[in-house]
């Protein structure tokens, strides 16, 4: 391993490491959105919306993120609709993301006890104030380890955005190895920026994760 080599390369990987970071964090945020947005709704089960939601759930949910990044980024411009490969890469994360969130929030909310609800009714609390102060909290301590694991699962699928010429880190290292055959190398510091983008995240969810329990759920 010649570290002069990977000094050498380290600014290319820098620069792919913001770039999937970015896009990355852009999609787990509009993957939250989503996700949040449909677990009500299908908590609610609002007639037609209800069921189109769970289509699209079953849909991104069953098919991988690769299929759906072809079909945005090669299949859209055939209908006119024609995008960047970074936007791509986003929005491609925000459908799949969606889905999974959409799914862990709606466990969380359906693992309150019914009990909880009427006992915040009894108490005199409105359907906000009970939504608010008494499920919404209880739905997101349930929800956090399946949470982490979502985002972390979605930053790992930013290793397919070099299908479509991304300049990410997986596209970085493969583009190197090809030039120079320097495969220890570009494969090490791959490694290492995939660490720096995920360890965090695994640290942070279980600290956040351990703060937010509530006794009925584990000390």
């Amino acid at each position: 391993m010649d570290l002069e080599v990977m000094k050498e390369y380290m600014p290319l990987y820098r620069e792919a490491f913001f770039l999937t970071m970015k896009i990355g964090w852009i999609g787990i945020l509009g993957a939250v959105i989503i996700g949040f947005a449909a677990a009500v709704v299908r908590l609610l089960k609002i007639p037609v919306l209800h069921r189109i939601l769970g289509a699209y759930i079953e849909l991104f949910r069953n098919t991988p993120l690769l299929v759906q990044l072809f079909f945005l980024y090669f299949g859209l411009p055939k209908l006119g609709l024609s995008i960047s490969a970074p936007f791509c890469g986003a929005l491609g994360l925000m459908l799949l993301g969606g889905a999974y969130m959409a799914e862990t929030f709606r466990s969380g909310f359906e693992a309150i006890p019914v009990l909880q609800t009427e006992t915040a009714r009894a108490l005199g609390m409105s359907k906000f104030q009970t939504t608010v102060h008494v499920l919404l909290p209880e739905a997101l301590s349930v929800s956090m380890p399946g949470f982490t694991a979502n985002m972390i699962f979605l930053l790992k699928e930013t290793s397919v955005f070099s299908a479509i010429s991304l300049m990410d880190l997986m596209f970085t290292a493969k583009d190197l190895i090809g030039l120079y055959f320097r495969t220890v190398e570009c494969l090490t510091l791959l490694v290492v920026f995939y660490l720096f983008l995920l360890l965090p995240v695994s640290i942070l969810g279980s600290i956040v994760e351990r703060r937010v329990r509530y006794a009925e759920f584990g000390a």
